[in-house]
């Protein structure tokens, strides 16, 4: 073996062994691999790691009321203590609860009502339907929608967990009044009017019926 071979087989098994040296040190890479971030990017994608983990404002709540104000804060508790609620459901379901009612009452069906509100609330209107029903007062009335729905006010207690929101209304609804004889003495059919009201539902917030009461009304 001349003295060139034994060279190129001298080298051959150098660079072998260090090939093996830099394997065991660094490990073994497959496929494409990104270039390094730079520190900058570094700093980026930690920041939003943070801001995911820290939690940003919520927008079913904010969309409805201010963020850092005191209704905000209930209402994050609210959805503290019951994961699954929400703001846009809880209004879509006090709109479609403030036509039922309304209309229950103006109609005098009481016993329509009775799941629907606290015994406060539920005492005053049957006192209101039963003066009519002694004038001899019937109220013919049709509903025609809701022009505003705004959440108002809330509020939450966690000693007792609940939770209270109040909710601004305006009805538009035609409503005559009629007198024992069947004439009408106010309202006219045809007549379109707006009805404001502030009414207040609570709940307690984690049970299992999921059913908010009337609990305050205010026009």
């Amino acid at each position: 073996m001349n003295s060139s071979l034994l060279s190129l087989l001298v080298l051959a098994g150098i660079a072998i062994f260090l090939i093996l040296r830099l394997r065991s040190v660094l490990g073994t890479r497959e496929g494409f691999e990104k270039p390094a971030p730079r520190p900058e990017t570094v700093r980026r994608e930690a920041r939003r790691e943070f801001e995911v983990i820290e939690g940003g404002p919520d927008d079913d709540i904010i969309d409805h009321v201010a963020d850092g104000t005191e209704a905000a804060k209930a209402l994050a508790a609210m959805k503290l203590a019951e994961p699954g609620f929400r703001v846009s459901e809880f209004l879509h379901g006090a709109r479609g609860a403030y036509e039922m009612i309304l209309m229950a009452f103006e109609r005098g069906e009481v016993d329509e009502l009775r799941n629907f509100l606290s015994g406060d609330v539920l005492e005053m209107f049957e006192t209101v339907i039963q003066q009519r029903e002694e004038q001899g007062l019937t109220i013919e009335a049709e509903f025609v929608g809701i022009r505003e729905l705004a959440l108002e006010a809330a509020t939450y207690d966690r000693d007792t967990q609940v939770g209270e929101i109040t909710v601004r209304f305006v009805g538009e609804l035609t409503s005559v009044v009629k007198n024992a004889e069947g004439q009408v003495i106010e309202g006219d059919p045809t007549e379109i009017k707006r009805q404001r009201d502030l009414w207040t539902f609570a709940r307690t917030m984690g049970r299992d019926d999921p059913n908010w009461m009337l609990v305050a009304t205010d026009g």
